[in-house]
């Protein structure tokens, strides 16, 4: 027998030529965390019905790698969807609509039905059965017209509209026992690999709770942000009130020549919002003092910032800005993580003393000189900027750690009203595949570093994972404490950064780390037609990212 040597889990082995992935990843089973999902092979990924056909080392993950976690949530998804037409009926069909806390939010739709716990119980069961029985996912390579009059017959319509905007000749579609769906991006070779999960009732709809990727057989905490899932409701009846619900319906858009009226509202309920917001400062001026803003990477916090202080100044009150950035200690004092590494995620990061007695002195009235921090130097140096609080006055500070109140411990709670900004996109590819937050706000960045700051998106990249787990760690623990939410995301942007953003990502080559996480994003814009952004007006939020903004940014 023919075989070919590669490394495989750090140990060199003797492949048969025509082994497949899945094959081989039987010999490893017990060596990994959880159950195998999917292989990578050089800086490749492979799903596991595919045959092994190079040398190159192969490493196969499970869910407590990020690839992993997607491949769970695309086999979860296929799952969910088949077992609900079994219990309800091809009739009734599910929406995912986002993602909560890593647990997946999910909807009942044709007819549109609120489930109980009981309903779910049997969902869930049906799930199980099919877990239980090993049940195999087949993938079918399609030509596009004969993959469109496959979900045409399963009753997908969605897929159909989607579908029509492809230009790529072959669709991948998805079975599970006699069910075709279409899922963007890898899936495991069966359903018996995705062992740990629930359903429990949440909203309108459910949640679908995912397992830990720190602790075996543990499922993520039962979280119910409600005050995000609020702002995801909101965004669902924005996406109503445009006529845009998924990638199709923003193609059509386009195609119809109705793409600058989009823009419009869009902005519209961008700048109504900031208002609401603003009216709520202002009914509680006799004790507020300080607005602090905070939110993830890209969220579009400079230009919300600029944009409430002008919702203020119309309601007659006087904002002063501040950057918590200008409270950095000094570099050479600046803390470090467990790799030696300086950390400026971290609130220790901060004169925490100084910033606190200047936010008392400036609250008591007094005359206070604002710092600078010069990220030249690495110190902080005078400005020559003072604030002394009058009547009708208040400060508006921006920073990351703005909604946790370890940063501001010596200022009254009542003097304090805080925001959480965030991209939370509700605009989905299609009924069953969902649009990452973080891919939005990362594909923001990769625009924005490019065009503003002379990064490569390989550079944005590599230090996205670093980003993200500052903004776990320092920020989304603390949103719920936040007193208004503010979702930046438009449904129009992609269409615009993807002619920004695709360029940059074709420049990453198929050797480095970063070309599965600009595979799958180059993937992902190509859904979305093209369009320009010359309508959009100059105080927008997405301006900070692809230029022209009237603000200094």
């Amino acid at each position: 027998m023919e075989t070919r040597k590669v490394n495989v889990m750090g140990k060199e082995m003797q492949i048969p030529k025509g082994m497949t992935f899945g094959e081989l990843a039987k010999e490893f089973e017990g060596e990994v965390f959880g159950k195998i999902l999917v292989a990578k092979q050089g800086n490749s990924l492979r799903e596991l019905i595919c045959p092994i056909r190079t040398d190159e080392d192969i490493t196969f993950l499970d869910f407590r790698d990020k690839e992993g976690v997607r491949v769970y949530e695309r086999g979860i998804s296929l799952l969910l969807v088949k077992a609900v037409r079994d219990v309800l009926g091809t009739a009734t069909g599910v929406e995912i609509e986002h993602s909560l806390r890593g647990n997946l939010y999910c909807e009942l739709r044709s007819p549109q039905q609120v489930p109980d716990a009981d309903l779910l119980a049997k969902i869930e069961a049906r799930m199980k059965e099919y877990v239980a029985a090993d049940t195999p996912i087949v993938k079918h390579v399609c030509p596009r017209e004969v993959a469109i009059s496959i979900v045409k017959e399963q009753g997908l319509q969605d897929k159909v509209e989607l579908f029509r905007y492809r230009t790529a000749s072959n669709i991948n579609l998805y079975e599970l026992d006699g069910f075709y769906d279409y899922f963007f991006g890898y899936m495991p070779d069966s359903v018996g690999a995705l062992e740990w999960f629930t359903l429990m009732p949440f909203e309108t709809g459910f949640l679908v709770r995912f397992p830990d990727p720190a602790k075996t057989g543990e499922l993520l905490p039962e979280e119910q942000p409600r005050k995000i899932s609020k702002v995801f409701l909101e965004q669902m009846h924005w996406c109503q009130l445009m006529q845009v619900r998924n990638v199709a319906e923003l193609n059509r858009t386009i195609v119809e020549g109705k793409f600058g009226d989009l823009i419009r509202v869009n902005e519209a309920l961008h700048e109504k919002k900031i208002a609401e917001i603003a009216d709520q400062i202002h009914q509680r001026m006799d004790k507020v003092r300080v607005v602090l803003i905070a939110g993830p990477s890209s969220s579009g916090k400079t230009s919300f910032a600029n944009r409430l202080c002008i919702q203020l100044r119309a309601l007659g009150v006087k904002p002063h800005k501040v950057s918590l950035d200008d409270y950095f200690l000094n570099r050479e004092d600046t803390p470090l993580d467990e790799h030696g590494k300086k950390n400026f995620e971290r609130m220790e990061a901060l004169d925490l003393k100084q910033l606190n007695q200047d936010l008392k002195q400036i609250i008591a009235g007094e005359e206070v000189e604002l710092p600078y921090y010069n990220f030249v130097t690495g110190k902080r140096e005078h400005s020559g900027e003072f604030v002394q609080l009058g009547e009708g006055e208040i400060l508006v500070m921006e920073g990351i750690h703005g909604l946790n109140d370890r940063l501001t411990p010596e200022i009254p709670v009542e003097c304090k009203f805080k925001i959480f900004i965030s991209a939370i996109t509700q605009l989905n590819v299609d009924d069953h595949n969902r649009i990452s937050t973080s891919d939005s706000r990362l594909i923001r960045r990769i625009v924005r570093d490019f065009q503003f700051r002379g990064r490569s998106a390989r550079t944005t990249i590599e230090s996205w994972d670093e980003v993200r787990q500052g903004e776990e760690d320092n920020i989304f623990p603390f949103q719920e404490n936040a007193d208004a939410v503010f979702n930046s995301a438009t449904l129009y942007e992609l269409c615009v950064l993807k002619q920004y953003a695709e360029p940059q990502l074709f420049a990453i080559e198929k050797t480095m780390p970063e070309y599965p996480t600009a595979k799958r994003l180059i993937k992902f814009l190509s859904y979305f037609l093209a369009a320009p952004g010359l309508e959009i007006p100059n105080n927008s939020l997405i301006k900070e990212f692809v230029g022209g903004s009237c603000f200094k940014v």
